[in-house]
């Protein structure tokens, strides 16, 4: 099971089970976790000062989906 994401978006009815929240609540969830994840995201840019351009460093390797979970 690499991708947890993927298998709740083909089985939403093994949400409950394996995280004890229903689809609808675990959608809420990431919704707003999304909203606020950019909001933060936006405002540490604006306050950076940059030498070296962006896109650098570590790439991620779950999703923001994924990290909620």
């Amino acid at each position: 099971m690499a991708n947890i994401a993927g298998y709740i978006a083909n089985n939403p009815e093994e949400v409950q089970r394996l995280l004890g929240l229903k689809y609808e609540q675990l959608q809420q969830i990431i919704q707003n976790a999304l909203i606020i994840h950019n909001q933060k995201l936006a405002e540490t840019e604006k306050q950076k000062i940059r030498i070296i351009k962006g896109g650098g460093g570590r790439k991620v390797k779950l999703s923001v989906e994924e990290q909620i979970i």
